[in-house]
């Protein structure tokens, strides 16, 4: 499964030097003018689990495969986007596609970066890119509620639920107020397609200084309103993806960090999406699969394959701990520590699993 995001921002807030941290890649040109990303740049990582390279080494295995996160570097969006100013909104469209929304605010002064605005002020910032995506919103379900308006009479219940919701929130929006779902929630307009009722994690670009006033003010805002906010240093991270592992920790150290800013996001993005990863372990490969907290057993095997949800007998199942305590699978079957689990049975966070089946 894994997760896309979409990082926005406005113009020469950091958002392609993160994304080019991120992703380990120069991929993104990142320039001292606006719109210097003209068409969406993509990059998929795998998620660091130090768990899955345990589980490869016990279980000998061939191939490591992480699950994967993509992200997609925006082009910056400026007041009057949803109209058509500075590149248009056809990057809106762009962030249909994603799962949740990454949003870069700009946290430090620097007078030889332009700030479109003229000035450094993070929320401010931060209410003219969402107010773009709520003006973007107001006009889609608008034209949409005018064709179905045409068709009253041949509206199923789905289509009438639909068409509800749609009212609903068309007046929520017409009226200011944020229909961005709080942290660990999921919105009640998801099947609509909005763009601005994605779950959102604000990263505050600071300096290689570190936290201050601008990126305190955000964490202030985020805690107030039930919403997630992390600190990266984009400079920082583009000097940290160019060292090996081991030059990575030594530089971590020396900057009193214990984490790239690619674990803080990935981590939160869990978070944000109410996410948890259980692995395969072989021979062959050992491999992270992400699936929502709370899954049931054939969830988790339809991530794999469908047939193994449609034919589902049970699941081997051997927790993470167990895992490593008795050396695999062969250690934690012989110590009682393997069950056999049914359709009910609710996936945890590390579980190394075997799936049965018969289509």
């Amino acid at each position: 499964m894994g997760f896309n995001c979409g990082i926005v921002g406005l113009p020469n807030v950091g958002k392609s030097t993160l994304f080019n941290a991120l992703t380990k890649t120069t991929v993104a040109e990142a320039a001292n003018y606006p719109f210097c990303t003209i068409d969406p740049n993509i990059g998929c990582v795998g998620v660091p689990d130090e768990r899955l390279y345990e589980l490869a080494k016990i279980a000998k295995a061939k191939k490591i495969i992480p699950t994967q996160v993509e992200f997609v570097d925006i082009a910056g969006l400026v007041k009057g986007a949803s109209k058509g100013e500075g590149l248009g909104n056809q990057f809106l469209g762009h962030i249909k596609s994603t799962d949740a929304i990454i949003h870069i605010l700009r946290c430090f002064d620097d007078g030889d970066i332009t700030h479109v605005e003229g000035d450094v002020d993070p929320l401010r910032d931060m209410s003219i890119v969402e107010t773009e995506l709520m003006l973007a919103d107001i006009e889609s379900l608008e034209k949409r509620l005018v064709k179905l308006n045409k068709k009253p009479h041949t509206q199923s219940k789905d289509t009438q639920r639909t068409y509800n919701l749609m009212q609903e929130a068309l007046s929520l929006l017409q009226d200011g107020i944020s229909i961005v779902p709080k942290k660990g929630s999921v919105s009640k307009f998801k099947g609509l397609e909005l763009l601005s009722d994605k779950p959102v994690l604000y990263v505050c670009n600071v300096s290689e200084s570190g936290e201050n006033d601008y990126s305190r003010t955000v964490k202030r805002y985020a805690a107030d309103n039930d919403f997630d906010a992390i600190t990266i240093s984009a400079a920082l991270e583009v000097d940290i993806a160019s060292l090996t592992p081991n030059e990575q920790m030594e530089f971590l150290n020396s900057f009193g960090m214990n984490q790239t800013g690619l674990s803080k996001v990935i981590q939160a993005g869990y978070d944000l999406l109410n996410l948890s990863t259980f692995f395969t372990a072989g021979p062959e490969e050992a491999r992270a699969w992400s699936i929502v907290r709370n899954s049931l057993a054939p969830d988790a095997a339809a991530e794999i394959h469908t047939d193994f949800k449609r034919g589902f007998i049970c699941a081997a199942t051997i927790s993470y701990d167990d895992y490593i305590k008795y050396d695999g699978e062969l250690g934690a079957k012989a110590a009682g520590k393997l069950r056999l689990e049914g359709k009910e049975y609710v996936v945890q966070d590390g579980d190394v699993m075997h799936f049965r089946f018969n289509v």
